[in-house]
């Protein structure tokens, strides 16, 4: 599945005779898509006559910021993310000269909220998820008024959930993680307070206010970009939740357990099946204009975009990437093998 950004300015390309200067490529972004790109970049690296591509992870909002800098050697060929790239990213591309970007989605993911394999069991909505993180919420006194957050345990959120305080190790605000959370979780359980609903039509900046602010007294902690570390830290501490993609939680099944949301286990099959209401598609972008000048990045597109790696029974599923449905899986393959050099 290719989607073509086209941006109306026309780009100058100023390499400047440096592109001897680097002869690998040069990939940033998601810290969810990060796996599945390393894999795909030791794979390359093994099979093909190229360096093996330099690869960081810096979230999908940094990968966009450096992707989106500029033209040359100096800036990152491919960035990978986990949302769509947005409106005001575009722009921001297209001002500094960065004017054709192919979009090219390699599957899906689940968002999980997870625990220790030794802690409590937890089943819970995207109302309860809501209720514990937002900065804001309804009165529980009553009435279509917000509150700064009152609760301290989930079980002052829910009487059915355990009494352990509501500590949450989640991604920063320039994560794809926390944006998809956000939309899927934060929005979805906002919704259903009418009053709050109805922001939505009449005055959509106290609607995202409400809605999308986390709360800043210690109950919610941005951990990083370093998915792995909030896994090790579960593990310290058992009454602690964790969110990530669910590509960490199949890594880790031994350490770690995720929890049903909205009644649905965060499982391979129920996310394939879209069963499972946290999930959201995995993308990269490659940089037009570094096609045929950056050595390789025709290669390492086609590669990622194989069979072999993001098909049902590709290297990348056995490491928890959600396959794309076969008609999604044909264009994106095609897209892959037939990558220009300028994209149009």
């Amino acid at each position: 599945m290719k989607r073509t950004l086209a941006i109306a300015a026309v780009a100058t390309v100023a390499f400047a005779g440096a592109a001897e200067a680097r002869d690998q490529i040069r990939i940033v972004g998601s810290s969810t898509v990060f796996p599945f790109a390393s894999k795909v970049v030791e794979q390359f690296g093994k099979t093909t006559k190229f360096k093996t591509p330099v690869i960081e992870s810096t979230g999908s909002g940094g990968g966009f910021k450096l992707f989106c800098a500029g033209v040359g050697v100096d800036h990152p060929d491919i960035t990978n993310a986990s949302r769509a790239i947005k409106s005001s990213e575009v722009e921001t591309c297209a001002k500094n000269g960065v004017t054709k970007i192919t979009e090219i989605v390699i599957g899906f993911d689940g968002i999980v909220v997870a625990n220790a394999k030794n802690g409590a069991a937890f089943d819970v909505s995207r109302k309860d998820l809501y209720l514990a993180l937002a900065k804001t919420v309804p009165d529980p006194k009553g009435g279509d008024k917000l509150i700064p957050n009152p609760y301290k345990t989930w079980k002052d959120v829910n009487a059915s959930l355990p009494a352990n305080p509501i500590e949450v190790l989640g991604p920063p605000p320039t994560s794809g993680t926390r944006d998809a959370f956000t939309e899927l979780v934060m929005d979805h359980g906002c919704e259903a307070y009418p009053f709050i609903k109805a922001m939505a039509k009449t005055d959509k900046k106290a609607f995202k206010a409400a809605c999308q602010s986390i709360r800043e007294d210690g109950a919610y902690i941005e951990a990083g970009e370093n998915d792995t570390l909030i896994v090790n830290k579960l593990v310290e501490n058992p009454k602690a939740l964790g969110i990530f993609g669910f590509s960490f939680l199949d890594q880790n099944a031994d350490k770690i357990k995720g929890a049903h949301i909205d009644g649905v286990a965060p499982t391979f099959e129920n996310i394939s099946g879209k069963k499972y209401p946290v999930s959201r598609p995995l993308f990269f972008y490659v940089k037009g204009a570094h096609v045929g000048v950056i050595p390789g990045i025709k290669e390492y597109v086609k590669e990622f975009t194989s069979e072999a790696a993001i098909g049902a029974d590709g290297y990348l599923t056995q490491i928890g990437l959600i396959p794309l449905p076969a008609d999604a899986m044909k264009k994106t393959s095609e897209a892959g093998k037939s990558l220009p050099a300028n994209v149009k």
